[in-house]
């Protein structure tokens, strides 16, 4: 297992199948907007389209099924299916408040930086009373260019103060990762149906679940 040099001084969360289980709702939402097309989604698009913003999730989505009509009407009512089931059919992921409370006693602070743009992850922190946890929310549409880009853990590292080798990034999607390695943070990957270990190899560690021993383990000394 590789670990960092010393543990690190902040941690950043990716929000979408990471801390909550919205990946498999938008797979739901996507199997029906689909069918109702004639389509079939497939895991193929999943892999396609996870952890990237809708700016590329989108026409990814056209591309693949064969559509013709424009990204953003599709990706409005997709939207629209979406949010009438978030308030009910999302759960956190197995572990967080576990992982969640080692943080506070370390005194490590942290944050969200997600694909999500930012009103959108406002409202599931909000929904399940996580964003007290959080130094800030940083969304997909605050940074000019979307994972699998730097860019977004760069501007997280920065606002938490630290030097990118310093920050713990965790991830659950191989854009994902490689925006956290391309920052120079140390990356552990959660793996999960929609997104399996084989595709987020280039991660420091993956782990089970974020209460995994080996994770817990990273940040204390020693």
């Amino acid at each position: 297992m590789t670990t960092p040099a010393a543990p690190p001084r902040a941690v950043a969360f990716d929000m979408d199948g990471l801390i909550f289980d919205t990946e498999a709702l938008f797979f739901r939402v996507a199997v029906d907007l689909l069918a109702a097309r004639g389509k079939t989604f497939t895991p193929a698009m999943m892999a396609a389209m996870i952890g990237r913003p809708e700016s590329e999730a989108g026409p990814a989505l056209i591309a693949l099924a064969g559509l013709t009509e424009p990204p953003d009407l599709l990706l409005a009512e997709a939207r629209e299916r979406f949010d009438a089931l978030v308030d009910t059919a999302i759960h956190p992921m197995p572990g967080l408040f576990t992982l969640l409370d080692r943080l506070q006693r370390l005194g490590i602070p942290r944050a969200v930086a997600t694909s999500t743009k930012r009103v959108h992850a406002l409202r599931l922190l909000g929904n399940h009373r996580l964003i007290e946890h959080f130094s800030f929310v940083l969304g997909g549409d605050e940074v000019s260019r979307g994972k699998p880009d730097p860019e977004i853990y760069r501007t997280a590292a920065s606002r938490l103060g630290v030097d990118p080798p310093s920050m713990l990034v965790l991830e659950d999607s191989p854009a994902g990762v490689s925006a956290a390695r391309g920052a120079g943070a140390f990356v552990v990957a959660i793996p999960h149906d929609h997104s399996p270990a084989s595709g987020l190899s280039h991660a420091h560690l993956i782990a089970d679940r974020l209460d995994d021993p080996r994770l817990l383990d990273l940040l204390t000394p020693g």
